[in-house]
């Protein structure tokens, strides 16, 4: 009987390992798959899926990063990440996302996005807007990437080392981000040009607000930036949004900065596209 008890309780320790592990890849890891998923989608259905490469590169090159600072924080700074650097990773991915938004939005006219395609696929993409690409993809993966690596460590020292029920956990985690991104693929090609365009642009906008409430969120942590509690709706703050007035100012500067310059971009685009006919 005893026996069964110590084996059932091996089993059970091995099941919460492995959850435990899994939750962590897929916690800090979705927030960068759905940014990630959201790019090569936008690429595959915009007729240009060898730029995708940029985004596997820029991922790739991140989580060796990742594995990097993990090291530099384990030596240097007792295994704590350093609020001051995640703060600017997130301000500078906050950019690029925002102005990949308004990219997008102002190439959301399948009639001129086709007659570009046409004409020079490639010059429809340049390599500064590849360039941005594969930054926002480094940067959406690094941002996380380095404190994952520094928990699954943790996570190894205090479950008796890289054991395969932890190693089980993350190939269920990276099963599960695999069938998340298959399925945004598929139905990104199924969406009409204009949708994906939208959609896409929407979700970085989004996504770029938050990451400049993150990093704001960063800087209070460190008394940096004062913090004045705002009244939000409690699904709001479940979100992960910072629920600050100096947070929120700061959003609605960005937001507003971002709206003007891609309105007036797109205000001089027809005037622009006559001269150049």
């Amino acid at each position: 009987m005893s026996m069964k008890k110590k084996l059932g309780s091996e089993m059970m320790n091995a099941l919460s390992v492995a959850m435990q592990s899994g939750s962590i890849l897929l916690r800090e890891g979705l927030e960068a798959l759905l940014v990630i998923a959201a790019l090569a989608a936008f690429l595959n259905r915009a007729g240009v899926p060898a730029k995708v490469a940029t985004l596997y590169v820029g991922a790739g090159f991140a989580v060796l990063a990742s594995i990097g600072a993990a090291v530099v924080f384990e030596m240097f700074f007792g295994g704590n990440h350093n609020d001051y650097m995640e703060a600017a990773i997130l301000a500078v991915a906050a950019i690029l996302m925002l102005y990949m938004s308004g990219w997008m939005y102002l190439r959301q006219d399948p009639r001129t996005w086709v007659k570009e395609l046409r004409g020079h696929a490639e010059r429809a993409l340049n390599s500064g807007t590849a360039f941005s690409l594969g930054a926002i993809a480094f940067l959406a993966v690094f941002r996380e990437g380095g404190e994952t690596v520094l928990f699954l460590h943790a996570l190894a020292t205090s479950s008796g080392g890289w054991g395969i029920d932890l190693i089980a956990g993350l190939v269920a985690a990276a099963l599960c981000i695999a069938a998340i991104y298959y399925a945004m693929q598929k139905l990104a090609m199924m969406l009409p040009l204009r949708p994906v365009f939208l959609v896409t642009s929407a979700f970085l906008f989004i996504m770029g607000l938050r990451f400049v409430g993150a990093a704001f969120q960063e800087l209070q942590e460190r008394t940096v930036v004062s913090y004045t509690p705002a009244t939000l709706p409690e699904w709001v703050v479940s979100l992960g949004l910072n629920p600050s007035w100096e947070a929120i100012g700061a959003q609605l500067v960005f937001a507003a900065i971002a709206v003007a310059s891609t309105l007036a971009l797109r205000l001089r685009r027809p005037s622009s596209a006559v001269a150049a006919e």
